[in-house]
């Protein structure tokens, strides 16, 4: 796991000394090593940050340079079955190797199998290639989105990096990046700004499953890995079967995302998802395992007794860190340096603090993130159903007009649901709506912009017709999943120096969960029952019969109380006015609304809160 960074300027405009400073900016996620590479004629230059995880040595620093010298790489990730890969290498091609890392082998796949290699690798990745005879450099990233990549290109420069902050010292060269309204627009519906869109017009989130080639020619990017081609006509309706082959998988993901060179453990809240990673994991490895949890001193949301219960079952070495809202607010300043756009996933700081917690003792750990979304496991789902019901389609404005005049808050907020007209995409609008953001008919009176906000957000066609539930959970993997969550781990394990593998978004996995039957995932009532099936082979099912709470912070009550100074401060009349983006007299009535008991306006305020800082930072 590290930090990469390039450009590749057709008239050798950028130097050296800027891809340095482009990497410097992302030290953080590589603190044991950093280099840069120029090609000979002065076109390209690669930059990278190093976390060391497999082979310790200098000898596997990078950029690495082929033994040809035709051929220099920037990896960040990880390739899990780099030996398999090695072993037929040296058997088709002769390839003596140097070292003992995943890098060195990708650089040797891409030498003898071309863009194609990419097919080949089980891993997390992005990382890029530049071929010097040529004067070609290519790009990819994994299939799911694991990694994060951005890039920028305006015609005759192209520039890369892992995060986006890394890419801020190129407008030295090439002028002020300007902020994009399309991608504000996005953000106050989702939380976050999805791909291929970022806060600046001209710079990209690079697609996941993807690889670019770029040269004098121009910037070419191509997709090897299509989430919904692996849609197939046919499902998986045999539980039997179905078991046995996600068990096969899920123990052959965890065995690869174990090799390490380093101590390790496994992220633990006590869920469904966390608790079968780590029980998988003990049980795969030859050493106890280090398992990490945090809670919050408020009971409702403090699930440490959970996880300590499931950790003595597995036998694993559990370390447990209570959070009281100081440490929390410590870190809500720094949200905006860390994720560099605005972000409103306020579960990144406890993701923070795990993390923080996990690398006083490992520099590498698993975690369960992936479950939820390819097997049901959120309730919007079930609203993803009721909504298409043609009757509730047909009475969706009485429903709405009773709700939201009743004086139960619940039924207030789920009165946005049933507001259907001009909401755009369905799915993006029961995912705002179940996550407290803005609808579209509230987002046409919280912003003053002159174009239209429609977000419609629409889903590749798929070889057979998905349910509701199907679709929702689509545009979750599709969007929710690599653009917040894992973006999420990505960055806060990363503040802190820590590798985090997640081995239920193994491709195999992803794969066959998209080919199940829906039953096999929703049964009886029972969200995520197939995943829930191979873990009681591992844990009793008695640990698990209680409510299911997330990973997630009291915000509600701290934003009423101890960070009500947040609102104050952030959203004053004068500091809305003062944006020329918000309607003042709008937030002020949400402001009302909230503190007059309407609490579950909560994440509206947090989103508002969260994009003001983030313009300041």
């Amino acid at each position: 796991m590290c930090g990469i960074t390039g450009v590749y300027s057709f008239q050798a405009t950028i130097s050296r000394e800027r891809v340095t400073e482009m990497t410097s900016s992302i030290a953080h996620r590589g603190p044991d090593a950093q280099g840069v590479y120029s090609s000979p004629q002065k076109k390209a230059h690669l930059g990278h940050r190093r976390l060391s995880i497999i082979d310790l040595s200098t000898e596997a620093d990078q950029p690495m340079v082929s033994a040809c010298g035709e051929y220099a790489i920037a990896f960040n990730g990880e390739v899990y079955n780099y030996e398999e890969l090695r072993n037929s290498l040296i058997q088709e091609h002769s390839v003596v190797f140097t070292t003992q890392s995943d890098t060195e082998v990708l650089l040797n796949a891409f030498k003898y199998w071309g863009k194609d290699a990419v097919k080949k690798l089980n891993g997390m990745f992005a990382f890029a290639v530049y071929d010097y005879k040529l004067q070609t450099l290519w790009l990819f990233r994994d299939r799911v989105g694991i990694k994060p990549l951005y890039y920028y290109w305006d015609g005759s420069i192209f520039a890369f990096g892992s995060e986006l902050k890394s890419l801020l010292p190129l407008q030295q060269d090439v002028g002020e990046f300007k902020e994009s309204r399309e991608a504000l627009v996005h953000y106050f519906r989702l939380g976050y700004i999805p791909a291929p869109l970022t806060r600046y017009h001209g710079v990209k989130k690079f697609p996941a499953g993807s690889c670019a080639r770029v040269n004098e020619s121009g910037l070419e990017i191509h997709t090897y890995w299509e989430l919904n081609k692996q849609v197939k006509s046919e499902v998986i309706s045999d539980e039997r079967q179905a078991k046995a082959e996600l068990h096969t998988l899920i123990q052959s993901s965890i065995d690869y995302r174990l090799k390490s060179d380093v101590p390790f453990g496994a992220f633990l809240s006590g869920g469904i998802d966390s608790s079968l990673v780590a029980a998988v994991a003990q049980d795969r490895s030859a050493q106890q395992l280090n398992t990490f949890s945090i809670g919050f001193r408020e009971a409702k949301y403090n699930e440490g007794h959970y996880a300590a219960a499931v950790a003595k079952h597995i036998g694993s070495n559990h370390h447990a860190f209570e959070v009281s809202y100081k440490e929390a607010m410590e870190l809500v300043g720094e949200l905006p340096r860390m994720f560099d756009e605005p972000f409103a996933d306020s579960s990144a700081i406890p993701t923070y603090l795990v993390s923080k917690l996990a690398k006083t003792e490992v520099k590498m750990a698993l975690s369960g993130d992936g479950g939820d979304e390819q097997f049901m496991g959120y309730g919007m789902y079930n609203w993803a159903k009721r909504l298409n019901h043609p009757l509730v389609k047909m009475a969706g404005g009485l429903l709405h007009f009773g709700l939201k005049n009743s004086k139960n808050n619940r039924y207030q907020r789920a009165a946005e649901l049933f507001r259907r007209k001009d909401v755009g995409h369905l799915p993006a609008h029961i995912f705002s709506v179940e996550q407290y953001f803005f609808s579209q008919a509230e987002l046409n009176q919280l912003l003053l912009l002159p174009e239209e906000n429609d977000i419609s957000l629409s889903l590749p066609k798929t070889a057979r017709s998905l349910s509701p539930k199907g679709q929702q959970a689509l545009f979750d993997l599709h969007h929710y999943l690599p653009d917040d969550l894992l973006v999420k781990v990505d960055r806060a394990s990363m503040q802190n120096g820590l590798e985090v593998r997640v081995p239920l978004l193994d491709h195999r996995i992803v794969e066959l969960s998209l080919n199940l039957d829906d039953r096999l995932k929703v049964k009886g009532g029972i969200t995520k029952y197939l995943l829930k099936e191979v873990l009681y082979d591992y844990v009793p099912k008695e640990l698990f019969d209680r409510p299911k709470w997330g990973f997630s912070i009291p915000l509600e009550k701290w934003l009423q109380k101890e960070l009500r100074y947040l609102i104050e401060d952030y959203l004053s009349p004068q500091a809305m006015a003062s944006s020329g983006v918000f309607n003042p007299s709008y937030v002020e009535h949400l402001k009302d609304r909230f503190f007059k008991g309407e609490s579950y306006l909560y994440n509206k305020l947090w989103l508002l809160i969260v994009f003001q800082m983030s313009r300041q930072a």
